[in-house]
């Protein structure tokens, strides 16, 4: 009984230690300017045609120059909905870019946008 003991011990020590480190890894969602994004991405899903792309994008690009102006980065995804936005409007040049500076932005993001790519590539 006493291993056992020793043994649980070590285990909260070692989740106690872990702690700090792994909050430190999150970042604050004060890190990123969000502006309309999630409402936007929610209001696509939820009510597709309340917003349409071409307000959508307005709206964004507005987002864009006020994340500029706080010397904030909009979080991840922003660019990836933005460049689908432009695609649905046939803005196939602006979509592009955007897939683009979101793959640059989160690497992690990689191999989803360059199937983004590929499909714009057969347009």
């Amino acid at each position: 009984m006493e291993a056992g003991k020793t043994v649980n011990a070590f285990k909260w020590r070692l989740v106690l230690l872990a702690v700090p480190f792994w909050l430190a890894g999150c970042q604050s969602p004060d890190t990123y300017y969000w502006g309309h994004y999630e409402g936007l991405v929610y209001a696509m899903y939820v009510t597709p045609d309340k917003i349409p792309p071409e307000r959508q994008a307005e709206i964004m690009e507005a987002d864009l120059q006020k994340a500029s102006a706080a010397n904030k980065p909009v979080p991840p995804g922003f660019h990836a909905h933005l460049g689908y936005v432009y695609f649905s409007l046939g803005k196939l040049d602006l979509a592009q870019q955007e897939f683009i500076k979101e793959k640059t932005r989160f690497p992690e993001s990689t191999v989803f946008m360059d199937r983004m790519l590929a499909n714009l590539a057969k347009k």
